[in-house]
């Protein structure tokens, strides 16, 4: 195949890429194409080519006989053989009379067939585009096409014409033809318009597309650094940027600097257009500790409306009414055999005499057996309760441990794929008079304002979480906001049991959380190692061995199935982009089939991560699975989450992400049999307590530190992370 292009190498084995290449040619025939994802498989005649070769690309509408030019690569794939992979491909009519009558029978244009299709070449041969065009009039002249159908044809032309301007237009500014499909599905024909006009708006309007790259197409449209879009745009980025660390606000001095940072102007500029800003609709200032703070409009509502729903739930009537809390403790203690201790008895009625109470503690502390007797008396006056954490792991555990059906929240408030938020809520409330709440830690403000827009007044929430552990990946710290508010009801239990205590996990977990040292497990066959490293390069190589062959062949742990790494941070030798690379090319080295999309090479067998809530496919950021199939003819992506299949069009795989080794902030709500935790001074400014303490009480069976000693010291006595800036814990306690 003739190639234009002055690179012209034979493709690497393996699906290894060549250089970048172009490719021109007319396509004989449309093997797939997806008109939701724009990905199709095309085989096309080339000029200087004997054989049709396979093109792989996207497109917003492709037919045989258009002539297509695409820029890509040559690919060796295992099952397809050589192929070109198109990163942009561009369409134009063909201009033959050969050509156009293949192309109007293709089915782009509705209501002509094959042999509509040879009447009208036959009228109108290689004009046939322009008579559509210039004289649609005379498309009555050929027998069958009546004012009607000749509408509807000269309609489809137009079509087609708008969705080939906006891609040239798209390929210009420097938009991929996968991104350009998803801002043509996202605009339509008014994409241009849009661009033009504000293409801040694709940020916050097309997934996959963040503030850099509408920048750099804004930039390429002629926008100067100082004009107001840009700026306002900058600021609204920096609030994102900050709700994505956790924050639900900024205090005004660091908005403004990093709103400057990254646009690179005077930060007098950008204190400028927050002032024009503030009172629109997007941002609203407020106090945090009597400082000006600016917050996300929406955030700032969802604290608040939290703190006067828990405000007015706890000073409701319990719906159990009066129980004697002491003789029903005994009576479950004689039923169940288990005698709680003196803290446990206190947490209880604590807990039993308030309409929203927390119970927090560490690990083997007993939080889920004081539940568990709870939720027994409860059963003797028929209370209804729902129990939910989450994630589907988490909900999965409290099931196991309690006996009771649990349900995720998203599942428990009923996804509607179509709005984007949850069925449930004020008009259609939970049918529950309790609702408890596991791994309580992780739920975020969004979340939390959900699921108590949903909770009905009369029903009691109970919290049960470990405020010690990470807030939420998500904005706000609810969990150590209600408590540290001082206007709900805390049990907290502190005493470990003498079981729990002769796990080496445990006792680390607890000497971590009091600001002390772990210590390594003296027996070969314990639970608990630190294996000290100096060199991260080093490091990283033995964590790979670690996880690959010393685990399974001590412990018997399967590697991609049994063992986690968790890394605090993605960069770095020890971090988590880097270890999956380099777990995936010693657990899964040589797929028979593969997807390259993204900076990833996914396969079957494949550990994945979800990164964005999805509620149209039902999984959400943080939920593992695993890679069953990859489809090439299809262009789909088959994953495996908890029994179910979910299938994702290939260039959508950028919400996916290998998960051999994942951040111990996206670890938060799961177990697994084993961990291992690099811990190395190029994660400073990660490294604090609360951190260390999330990843240490991840593991069940066993927990592996492959760390430098002194960044573990630091860890250890830097105390938590910095804190967030959040207003819930301010409104409760005015409440």
């Amino acid at each position: 195949m003739h190639a234009s292009s002055t690179t012209r190498r034979p493709p690497r084995a393996g699906g290894a890429e060549a250089p970048r290449d172009a490719l021109a040619g007319t396509i004989e025939r449309v093997t797939f194409h997806s008109p939701e994802s724009g990905f199709c498989v095309l085989k096309v005649k080339a000029r200087g080519r004997r054989d049709l070769v396979p093109v792989v690309g996207h497109a917003p509408t492709v037919a045989a006989g258009e002539w297509i030019t695409a820029t890509g690569a040559w690919v060796s794939d295992r099952t397809h053989g050589l192929q070109f992979r198109a990163d942009t491909l561009a369409c134009t009519p063909p201009t033959g009379a050969e050509g156009i009558e293949r192309y109007l029978a293709s089915g782009q244009m509705r209501g002509i067939g094959p042999e509509m299709a040879k009447r009208i070449v036959r009228a109108f041969g290689a004009d046939t585009f322009t008579v559509i065009e210039a004289a649609p009039e005379r498309l009555t002249e050929v027998s069958g096409i009546g004012p009607v159908r000749a509408a509807r044809l000269v309609a489809a032309w137009a079509e087609h014409r708008v969705v080939r301007e906006i891609m040239i237009f798209l390929h210009a500014h420097g938009v991929g033809t996968a991104r350009a499909v998803r801002i043509y599905k996202t605009y339509g024909a008014e994409a241009v318009a849009v661009m033009t006009e504000d293409p801040y708006r694709l940020a916050r309007d097309v997934r996959g597309i963040g503030f850099r790259t509408a920048d750099a197409i804004a930039t390429k449209l002629g926008l100067p650094p100082t004009a107001p879009a840009r700026l306002r745009a900058g600021i609204a980025y920096a609030l994102q940027a900050a709700m994505d660390d956790g924050h639900c606000a900024l205090p005004v001095p660091d908005l403004v600097t990093r709103a400057a940072d990254l646009l690179g102007v005077d930060p007098a500029l950008t204190r400028t257009a927050l002032v024009e800003e503030i009172g629109g609709e997007s941002v609203v200032a407020d106090t945090i500790g009597g400082e000006t703070h600016i917050f996300l409009r929406g955030l700032h509502g969802a604290e608040r409306a939290i703190a006067e729903r828990l405000a007015a739930l706890a000073t409701a009537p319990l719906p159990w009414g009066e129980i004697a809390v002491d003789p029903a403790l005994a009576a479950v203690e004689a039923e169940t055999g288990r005698v709680l201790s003196p803290s446990q008895r206190e947490a209880a009625r604590t807990v039993m005499e308030a309409k929203v109470a927390v119970i927090t503690g560490g690990p083997g502390v007993g939080k889920t057996s004081t539940l568990d007797a709870l939720l027994r008396v409860l059963a003797t006056v028929r209370a209804r309760v729902l129990l939910a954490a989450p994630t589907g792991r988490a909900a999965k555990r409290m099931s196991e441990q309690t006996g009771r059906p649990a349900k995720t929240l998203h599942r428990l408030l009923e996804v509607d794929p179509a709005r984007g938020g949850f069925q449930r809520g004020e008009q259609n409330p939970l049918d529950c008079d309790l609702l408890v709440v596991d791994e309580a830690s992780m739920i975020d403000v969004p979340l939390m304002n959900a699921l108590t827009r949903a909770l009905p007044r009369h029903a009691a929430l109970w919290l049960v979480g470990d405020v010690d552990q990470l807030p939420s990946v998500g904005p706000g710290q609810v969990l150590a906001d209600v408590i540290a508010s001082g206007r709900i009801a805390v049990a907290r239990l502190t005493e470990v049991f003498r079981q729990a205590a002769e796990s080496r996990i445990i006792v680390n977990a607890h000497r971590i959380k009091a600001g002390r040292m772990p210590e390594g497990s003296p027996d070969p066959s314990g639970d608990f190692f630190l294996v000290e490293i100096e060199d991260p390069e080093v490091g990283a190589e033995r964590l790979v061995e670690i996880v690959t062959a010393r685990i399974p062949r001590r412990f018997g742990l399967d590697p991609v199935r049994d063992v986690q790494v968790l890394c605090p941070m993605t960069r770095g030798a020890l971090g988590s982009r880097h270890l999956n690379h380099a777990l995936q090319q010693v657990l899964n080295p040589a797929p028979a089939h593969s997807v390259e999309r993204f900076g990833w090479r996914f396969a079957p067998g494949d550990r994945v991560m979800v990164v964005q809530n999805d509620y149209d496919r039902e999984v959400f950021n943080g939920d593992l699975g695993v890679v069953l199939r990859i489809d090439p003819e299809e262009g789909n992506l088959i994953a495996g989450f908890d029994g179910r299949e979910v299938a994702y069009p290939f260039d959508e795989l950028d919400v996916l992400t290998p998960a051999y080794a994942i951040t111990i902030h996206k670890s938060q709500g799961s177990e697994y049999p084993a961990v291992v935790i690099p811990v190395a001074l190029q994660h400073y400014t990660m490294l604090a307590r609360n951190l260390l303490y999330t990843g240490v009480t991840r593991g069940k069976r066993l927990v592996v530190l492959v760390a430098q000693r002194r960044a573990v010291a630091i860890a250890v006595r830097g105390g938590a992370m910095r804190p967030r800036f959040t207003k819930l814990r301010e409104w409760l306690a005015q409440a």
